[in-house]
């Protein structure tokens, strides 16, 4: 039997101000995402069967948006429905979502999910891989339950487990740090995903408050293989770990290289630089797609950590939040920049 991927977590409406070129047409254009929405629509793309699990509200609209998620390949039974509606976010144009962005989620579908909705036995029968995101226990203690409960599951079924640690400062209000929860959820990862200033923010992982002032390559890849082997030594189940290095030198110049740290030896990214990025949202839910890809189809680690950066450099040149790359075009993105 061929089993799936599942990527668990809230579906959103994205809200940006329109390109220029038609910003007189339009002010506004309408995108849907998600982190794991993102990485389900990256991994459907390329070919690896993957179902995404959400809660939305029974009406026309998410009628409507099951049928888009059918159609870029994502298998939707294991959409829950119930509520009163789909979260949004806004985002500036061209911002990163540590930056310019307002989030208009309380009270959303997802957002009041408790244990005992879902069925997990009946979501993961088919299923050999489970992706989620740190950014899901950010928005209160039920969810925060709902995704332990989901990764007690797949840890039952001996099900590969992965996490992005997304931190997102404005949605942890409801009186926890990400300290208190992130924890026993990644005790139960097998892969763990995020970089060194991330992991310190929500794991307590040790990190160099002079390391920008070194500022070296070389520098920041150690400090991220002193991270990973932080990680592997506090939580004995997680297998594999990725750091990722992005940094605007000015408005126009971007770099950006990543780590994996496996089987006892870290293999790093080549560099890649752009002059420009289009959209910044959801290359780090590429980067884990690209992971995953990696690890689903038995690559070795150098090409797992080499493919999953060219997929998230790439999607800096897209508009949206999710990417539209098939495998030829990474892979083709991969050997010009090694050129």
């Amino acid at each position: 039997m061929i089993t799936k991927v599942l990527c668990f977590g809230e579906l959103l409406l994205r809200v940006s101000p329109a390109p220029n070129d038609v910003e007189e047409k339009q002010p506004f254009h309408l995108y849907m995402g998600g982190a794991e929405a993102n990485t389900a629509t990256a991994l459907a793309g390329w070919n690896v069967p993957v179902k995404y699990c959400t809660v939305l509200p029974d009406n026309f609209m998410s009628r409507y948006i099951l049928d888009y998620l059918e159609y870029r390949g994502i298998y939707t039974s294991s959409i829950l429905f119930s509520g009163n509606r789909v979260g949004v976010y806004y985002l500036d144009r061209g911002a990163d979502l540590k930056s310019s962005v307002v989030y208009d989620r309380e009270r959303s579908s997802f957002s009041e999910l408790k244990r005992g909705m879902i069925d997990w036995d009946k979501v993961l029968r088919d299923v050999s891989w489970l992706n989620l995101t740190a950014i899901s226990p950010a928005l209160n203690q039920n969810v925060a339950d709902v995704c332990l409960e989901a990764l007690e599951a797949a840890s039952r079924k001996k099900i590969t487990t992965s996490i992005d640690l997304n931190y997102r400062s404005r949605l942890w209000k409801y009186g926890k740090q990400p300290i208190e929860v992130i924890p026993a959820l990644v005790e139960h990862c097998d892969l763990v995903m995020g970089n060194i200033w991330a992991a310190n923010s929500l794991l307590g992982t040790s990190i160099d408050e002079q390391i920008h002032e070194k500022g070296r390559k070389e520098d920041y890849l150690e400090h991220a293989k002193a991270t990973s082997l932080e990680i592997k030594e506090r939580f004995p189940r997680c297998k594999s770990v990725a750091n990722t290095f992005r940094f605007d030198s000015d408005k126009d110049n971007l770099l950006y290289y990543t780590s994996l740290f496996t089987d006892g030896k870290q293999y790093n990214s080549p560099e890649f630089r752009t002059k420009g990025v289009i959209d910044r949202s959801g290359s780090g839910d590429c980067f884990m797609a690209g992971l995953i890809y990696g690890f689903y189809n038995h690559h070795q680690p150098q090409d797992i950590v080499n493919y999953a950066t060219a997929a998230a450099f790439g999607k800096l040149q897209e508009q949206g939040d999710a990417t539209d790359q098939d495998v030829f075009t990474v892979s083709k993105l991969r050997t010009d920049n090694d050129a």
